[in-house]
């Protein structure tokens, strides 16, 4: 199981949009861009959930009620540096990736707990488990530091459930690559220990939908 902490906030949000497609007909609405938190922990009334925020507008929305749109244009080869061997071939594989770097065009995809206040978490800090993926290809989450090196926090090719740390009142952004076109669903859950009665408590599973253009 990998174990990574995610904390500072990487960008600042511009402005982006986000598509509600066909929104008379259907109880999903589509995103294919825009600054939207897709995994967005909160704790309200003795509970701990995981939901989708759509930045831009200020709403939040059950999982359930999203379908996210990965679009042909992020299609990109793999680098050519072995580090990136997780992705693919380095510099001959192809993979599809909503960045970490914001592009307008794309979703820009968060982790979020600003909703935490401080203190309600021991070490204000919550493990976000990746649980599943199912899909045609696999999904890495990862982050690149000031000099284009990857940092791992989720990968569905070596093994899954992945733990990543998140800290209350953190929201981070980091790249989310798949390396096949299709339909995925990714299963998430946040647990955490309360420090005012030392008890562990988990939301329940979180089913995101993604649909990656060839």
């Amino acid at each position: 199981m990998r174990h990574l902490l995610v904390s500072g906030v990487l960008g600042v949000a511009l402005v982006a949009t986000a598509l509600p497609a066909q929104a008379a007909t259907t109880s999903a609405v589509v995103f294919n861009s825009g600054h939207l938190d897709l995994v967005d922990v909160a704790y309200e009334d003795g509970a701990l959930g995981v939901g989708v925020h759509d930045e831009d507008n200020d709403v939040e929305y059950g999982a359930d009620e999203v379908k996210l749109i990965v679009k042909r244009q992020t299609r990109v080869t793999v680098p050519a540096d072995p580090a990136f061997a997780f992705l693919g071939t380095p510099g001959v594989s192809k993979v599809w990736i909503l960045p970490q770097i914001q592009d307008s065009n794309l979703i820009w995809p968060g982790i979020a707990a600003e909703e935490i206040g401080a203190g309600v978490f021991a070490g204000d800090a919550l493990t976000l488990s990746v649980q599943s993926v199912s899909g045609p290809g696999q999904l890495a989450i990862y982050t690149e530091n000031a000099v284009g090196q990857p940092t791992i926090l989720a990968d569905s090719g070596d093994g899954l459930p992945d733990a990543v740390t998140v800290t209350a009142g953190d929201h981070t952004h980091a790249n989310w690559a798949f390396d096949r076109a299709g339909s995925y669903k990714v299963t998430v859950r946040a647990t955490g220990t309360l420090v005012a009665t030392g008890q562990r408590v988990s939301s329940e599973p979180t089913t995101l939908r993604f649909t990656v253009k060839s």
